[in-house]
């Protein structure tokens, strides 16, 4: 074993000739989006979980997992109030799901927004049943854009009327 010497400098001499060009690893911004998607979606799963809990919500017939991760998902009080904005409202409005709790969906209508199916979407909400329109919303820069939006009303276990839940998506 007394050619370990020679063979450790053939081996450096052989890396020494090779011709290895190096690129930056371009990766790790997809990899940190990829993970803070995940993040995001799963703390919106949590919160939406919550509330569920706390207003006694069924949700076995909500895919909520897969609908996260496909569209916006929307929670508002009876009051017509915004208690729920998933994160990936700001890719479809512009707004941060922040900046629109509080506030009545109204905040995304404007001009374009057609006057015939908000007073069918209103007629729905009023008649405590679920609704599939698409309407002309508005981004937070002013820029118009279609969104379908799926209604439907939430009901405690007690049968109550609670919540409306809205899942969104750019048409």
């Amino acid at each position: 074993m007394s050619d370990f010497p020679q063979y450790d400098e053939a081996i450096a001499k052989y890396h020494k000739c090779l011709n290895i060009k190096t690129t930056p690893v371009f990766s790790w911004d997809f990899h940190h989006e990829f993970l803070h998607e995940l993040k995001s979606s799963f703390l919106d799963l949590d919160k939406l979980k919550l509330i569920a809990l706390q207003n006694k919500w069924n949700l076995d017939n909500w895919d909520l997992k897969t609908r996260l991760k496909e569209e916006v998902i929307i929670v508002t009080d009876v009051k017509r109030t915004i208690v729920f904005a998933s994160h990936n409202i700001v890719k479809m409005s512009g707004y941060k799901a922040a900046e629109v709790l509080g506030k009545s969906p109204k905040m995304f209508q404007g001009q374009e927004t057609n006057l015939v199916t908000l007073n069918e979407i209103r007629n729905a909400i009023q008649l405590q049943e679920p609704f599939e329109k698409t309407v002309f919303n508005y981004k937070k820069n002013g820029t118009v854009y279609a969104c379908l939006i799926k209604g439907f009303p939430v009901f405690n276990l007690q049968g109550q009327l609670s919540h409306y839940i809205a899942f969104e998506k750019a048409a």
